[in-house]
């Protein structure tokens, strides 16, 4: 547990140690709740709108299943895009 003080203008200062376990740099957001009687601090990453797929748990899945297939091998290479599209239409 780590001892911190509110200071003028009720600013308090991270502990290096947390900041750094958790990669939090200056300027990073965090999000701050009120959860019976506690404070919780979350680390918050600010994504756009047309990338917020990117990060769900599903499109990550599959990134996963992606990186695993190209990692095997697992993979079909093609000279050229007719070669590819008769592949598709297989």
């Amino acid at each position: 547990m780590e001892l911190i003080k509110v200071k003028k203008n009720f600013q308090l200062t991270l502990p290096s140690n947390l900041r750094k376990n958790l990669n939090i740099k200056e300027g990073d957001y965090l999000d701050v709740l009120e959860e019976n009687g506690c404070i919780i601090i979350k680390p918050m990453k600010m994504i756009p709108a047309g990338e917020a797929y990117f990060h769900t748990k599903e499109w990550q899945k599959e990134e996963a299943n992606a990186d695993r297939d190209l990692k095997e091998g697992n993979v079909n290479t093609f000279d050229n895009v007719d070669d590819l599209i008769a592949d598709l239409d297989s």
